[in-house]
């Protein structure tokens, strides 16, 4: 059964399904609410349920007193509608806002997606999620001390598992070890989220996405999370490689372009007469400036090698793009 979910004090609305928790469909249709271990017992989602009831269904809830109750209090990790309700409860909208949190995690799944670049997939221990905007990263921790950097690839809303896309560095121990040796169910720390390359949610400009090589993953995120969300504006997507095989998760990107606002245009570098690519050839950047020769109206998310956002910034500010609507995250190697 679906019931409504009003959020004061936005006046945001939802609707449940089935035996969801309010956390859970806020998070489905791309509202983040804080949250923590996402199993009653932390306290971070609790809110004030100003109209109508809730059930927890059985399950223990030791994160909301006695005290709580009385006051109206709720565990939105946990809650499950048996009524229309309204809470009281703060919608995340900056980093500012998240607390950054040290972990340990398991590797729940490494799969080989080219050559050269991996899908890592991690799962908190103790039924822990971790609280992030689209688009932010983690660091896991290494046991002598270093860290390093690596953009969430999932959305908030699909969090079971913390997803990272690794290119291979041939300069970097660390990336060879995750290539060569590292096992699943293998026990890593990771402190976080990090960064300031998120989606901006309360604006209403036509969207370009600028991704190349894994700078896909962070950006994937943004459109789940848009797309969840509902988003209506104009997005497109503009992803450069250098030949056709490396297009990783391609299917997952035309699927999410299907019946949908947003327009996947991918542009290789490096082809030759054995590709067959009949598609945009060249750099992304200069892809995007000749098909947008008046950028005032729009923000653009570009994210990838440097030399790539950097040759962005230049040929897009010159499109009349302003700069405080050009976000990027730019990949620096780690070589130490």
């Amino acid at each position: 059964m679906s019931f409504k979910v009003t959020i004061e004090p936005s006046g945001l609305q939802l609707l449940t399904e089935g035996d969801e928790s309010i956390l859970d469909a806020a998070l489905r249709h791309g509202i983040n609410l804080h949250y923590g271990c996402r199993n009653a017992v932390c306290g971070t989602c609790k809110g004030r349920l100003i109209k109508g009831t809730v059930d927890y269904r059985g399950f223990e809830t030791p994160g909301l007193s006695e005290e709580d109750r009385r006051q109206s209090l709720a565990l939105f990790c946990r809650a499950i509608p048996t009524s229309d309700v309204s809470i009281e409860a703060e919608h995340v909208i900056s980093p500012e806002t998240i607390k950054i949190n040290n972990l340990e995690a398991i590797v729940e799944r490494i799969e080989r997606l080219t050559a050269d670049i991996i899908r890592l997939q991690l799962r908190l221990t103790n039924d822990q999620r971790l609280e992030f905007l689209a688009g932010q990263y983690i660091d896991i921790l290494l046991p002598d001390g270093r860290r390093r950097s690596f953009s969430i690839a999932n959305a908030p809303h699909q969090d079971e598992l913390l997803e990272l896309h690794i290119r291979h560095n041939e300069d970097g121990d660390y990336t060879h070890y995750i290539f060569n040796e590292m096992q699943e169910n293998e026990r890593i720390r990771i402190e976080g989220p990090f960064g300031s390359f998120y989606f901006r949610e309360n604006t209403s400009h036509p969207i370009i996405f600028m991704a190349g090589g894994t700078g896909l993953g962070p950006i994937k995120a943004i459109i789940e999370h848009a797309l969840a969300k509902g988003v209506a504006r104009p997005m497109y997507l503009y992803r450069g490689a250098r030949r056709p095989g490396d297009l990783y998760m391609d299917d997952l990107i035309k699927s999410l372009a299907q019946n949908s606002n947003l327009n996947y245009i991918p542009v290789l570098s490096a082809i030759t007469e054995l590709d067959n690519w009949g598609g945009r050839t060249g750099f992304v950047h200069q892809a995007i400036a000749n098909d947008f020769k008046d950028l005032r109206n729009y923000e653009v998310y570009s994210c990838g090698p440097p030399a790539m956002v950097d040759a962005g910034l230049q040929a897009f500010l010159e499109r009349g793009l302003p700069g405080d609507r050009y976000y990027c995250d730019a990949f620096v190697k780690a070589t130490d």
